[in-house]
């Protein structure tokens, strides 16, 4: 039985790294995609072609994806996993940066995704596993970008599914909660502007959130548990769209049951703010 082969982007470290290594360990043939390829740790596993591919360079996309089947001959899995969060109060936040966040976030996953449709519309079928959040269905303050670039991609992914489930392809979607990564860390492209005077007390409030969860050992997932998933969505056979990963998604995913009132309520109680 040949090998299946699964292309996934954003596979330098956190979640990508943990799927690479997930797929890889049931057989998988694996093409791990990163900007900065060269001294990832993924090449010492067999069957695995670590390339560069910047999700925001339709050059480089078109390159990592002729990699891919130069080397394996076809893709039936693509993660959609590069991307990062963009933080802060939207006047503080220079319009390039508010681009790069869209191209990044949104974008990026459509145009990877157009450049490996041609190859599963010809196999007959295919997975896409887009990388989004809870984020994609609940919203946290100064975090306008992200939720900008999170319910898109929701919706982008939705609309997919409709499309190219007629042709053997299916759309899958993962919504991860705290996940311990270094995405607040080297994923976080954080803005604020001292004049702005107004936003200070919620903004420290927020800050304080965030610091208590990075602090607490419990309250995030390992990036293994939402490699598990997604390898679960990829190789389920069902028509299932949405995916929970990470042991704090059904705390985070409090709007469902909530009128917007009551949720944002909730949230505002949540911050203290």
């Amino acid at each position: 039985m040949t090998a299946k082969t699964v292309l996934i982007t954003g596979a330098s470290s956190g979640i990508g790294h943990a799927t690479a290594e997930h797929f890889h360990q049931y057989g998988w043939n694996v093409v791990a995609t990163m900007r900065t390829p060269d001294d990832s740790d993924l090449r010492q596993l067999d069957n695995t072609l670590v390339a560069r591919l910047d999700v925001t360079d339709l050059e480089s996309i078109d390159t990592g994806v002729q990699a891919a089947l130069d080397r394996f001959g076809g893709i039936d899995v693509l993660v959609n996993n590069a991307g990062y969060d963009t933080f802060g109060p939207l006047e503080a936040i220079p319009r390039a940066a508010m681009v790069r966040q869209i191209d990044t976030n949104l974008l990026g996953v459509l145009d990877v995704t157009r450049a490996v449709l041609p190859t599963m519309r010809q196999q007959g079928e295919g997975v896409i596993v887009n990388l989004s959040s809870v984020a994609g269905q609940m919203t946290f303050p100064f975090n306008s970008l992200y939720h900008a670039t999170k319910f898109g991609l929701e919706g982008a992914s939705e609309a997919l599914g409709f499309e190219l489930g007629g042709i053997g392809i299916r759309v899958k979607i993962i919504q991860p909660g705290s996940i311990d990564t270094e995405f607040w860390r080297s994923s976080l492209d954080f803005h604020d502007d001292p004049d702005l005077a107004e936003y200070r007390t919620m903004m420290d409030a927020i800050n304080h959130a965030i610091a208590q969860r990075q602090e607490n050992p419990t309250a995030a997932s390992p990036p293994s548990a939402v490699a598990e998933v997604i390898h679960r969505a990829a190789t389920d056979g069902t028509d299932k769209l949405r995916y929970l990963a990470g042991n704090a998604a059904d705390f985070f995913n409090s709007r469902d049951g909530k009128t917007d009132e009551e949720y944002i309520a909730a949230t505002r109680q949540q911050f203290g703010i």
